[in-house]
């Protein structure tokens, strides 16, 4: 991963260009300020703002660019969740909320039902924005940055609700799909709209995206009711879609962050809602992804980084500059895009390692697609803090190894490899391992055979027999 200064410079570079006829004027203007025509003067002035605009603008690029959070990302107080109106302190230790794109409306009649996703495959993205960035007026979801996914789903149709002899049947096609809820066709579980009334069968499918993020667990949800108390319905899917249901028929329910508050309903709604948790057959909570995950499994033809086991600076490293997680608690979708990802306002919750209680930054960050890919199973990301402890920049290579986007390999001294398993707390392990020494090893191949890796070699073997990765008769 490019450096702060790196990423500066050549911002620097490019807006001496933008703006290289600053200094022309400059000069211009120095040599006729005398004229008497005042010319001069103005071509002076015009040359001044320019020059002050080429560290500006590389200023303001190099922040947007280089996910770095610093004091003044921190949410200060009580500060609450955008225009929710909950405190970010108040989210659980599993929260997570996210505002995506709004889905089509779907034909008057159609009936809200589950969607499974049998396989997926991407069918076409190709933007023309290489690595800048492109901002579209009030428009979240433009076609040139909306993935096209080819489905093929089992629709599930409920006799109880007038699909008499259709319990389920199984649609292709392709849909669109916004990045922000790309998890949900991973996870499987789909929220859809759908006509089961019709004789000649079931008209055209429209996937409700945000829903099915919510369906798909993705985003959490949990629920107050008139007695105040909360109930965690995340990956409940049955009581999901009763509620959807219920928030279709009445107009939409507001969420709070992640929470239904039925005292903030009015009565009829909030007794519809109150039902749905006095039912006598309780629903258990469903996987976290559906069985046949690796045919809808689309991190291999999506952008992003690859990852890795890191870069690091041997000066970093003697300095104390170390690992630390976060989590995020929000992503909201915005009009700019990237082309390996959208541009989102996010907040995180750090963990610092030195015991110090956690925080919460708001920081503006381009996501990869193919790390929302894989949201459901974490939203863990992995920061790399300065030795001051005042900075913490997002390191995506580490952070897309960690999550499953790309799988990480051990090769022993003596050949065996060793593939590790997703999201394991052997992967962080080895990540910090190489940081304190100061090895740099961008690739998710970690082959102790080589000097620059032999050094740690042993250490990184314990590491796998005392996560059980590797039989304890056998040393490297």
């Amino acid at each position: 991963m490019r450096g702060r200064t790196g990423v500066f410079l050549g911002n620097l570079v490019f807006s001496a260009v933008c703006w290289s006829a600053a200094p022309f004027f400059l000069g211009m203007g120095y040599a006729t300020r005398h004229d008497g025509t005042g010319l001069g003067w103005v071509a002076i002035g015009l040359g001044a703002v320019g020059t002050v605009m080429i560290p500006f603008t590389a200023l303001t690029s190099t922040r947007q660019e280089f996910p770095r959070i610093t004091r003044r990302d921190r949410v200060k107080g009580e500060n609450a969740s955008h225009d929710s109106g909950a405190a970010y302190a108040s989210y659980g230790a599993d929260t997570f909320v996210m505002w995506a794109p709004r889905s089509q409306p779907g034909p008057a009649g159609a009936r809200l039902v589950r969607a499974d996703v049998l396989e997926a495959s991407l069918v076409r993205y190709s933007p023309e924005g290489e690595s800048t960035f492109t901002t579209y007026g009030g428009d979240y979801a433009p076609a040139e940055f909306t993935p096209v996914v080819g489905l093929r789903l089992r629709v599930h149709a409920e006799e109880s609700q007038g699909a008499v002899g259709r319990g389920e049947f199984e649609v292709a096609g392709e849909w669109p799909v916004p990045s922000l809820c790309l998890s949900a066709v991973t996870a499987g579980r789909l929220a859809v709209l759908v006509d089961l009334s019709a004789p000649e069968g079931p008209g055209a499918i429209t996937v409700h995206w945000p829903r099915s993020a919510l369906l798909a667990g993705t985003r959490t949800c949990r629920v107050i009711d008139l007695e105040g108390r909360l109930t965690d319905v995340t990956r409940r899917p049955r009581r999901q879609l009763a509620q959807m249901r219920i928030s279709r028929d009445v107009g939409g329910v507001r969420m709070t962050g992640d929470t239904i508050d039925l005292r903030r309903l009015d009565a009829e709604t909030a007794a519809r809602y109150g039902a749905l948790a006095d039912r006598a057959d309780p629903e258990d909570r469903a996987p976290v992804t559906e069985p046949g995950e690796e045919a809808r499994l689309l991190v291999g033809q999506l952008p992003g980084e690859k990852g890795g086991f890191g870069t690091v600076g041997r000066r970093w490293s003697r300095r104390g500059g170390h690992l630390v997680r976060a989590r995020f608690l929000e992503m909201r979708g915005r009009t700019t895009f990237q082309d390996h990802g959208p541009v989102l306002d996010t907040v995180l919750r750090v963990q610092p390692v030195d015991g110090t209680p956690p925080f919460d930054a708001a920081r503006r960050l381009t996501v990869p697609m193919n790390y929302l890919a894989v949201l459901h199973h974490t939203r863990e990301v992995v920061l790399c803090v300065s030795p001051n402890g005042r900075e913490y920049v997002v390191d995506w290579a580490r952070t897309n190894l960690l999550a499953g986007v790309t799988t990480a390999t051990v090769v022993a001294q003596d050949g065996r490899e060793f593939t590790l398993p997703s999201r394991s707390d052997a992967l962080w392990s080895l990540m910090n391992l190489l940081a304190s020494h100061g090895i740099s090893h961008p690739a998710p191949v970690l082959d102790l055979r080589r000097r620059r890796t032999g050094v740690v070699a042993g250490a990184v073997m314990d590491v796998l027999r005392d996560e059980g990765l590797v039989p304890g008769d056998h040393r490297a």
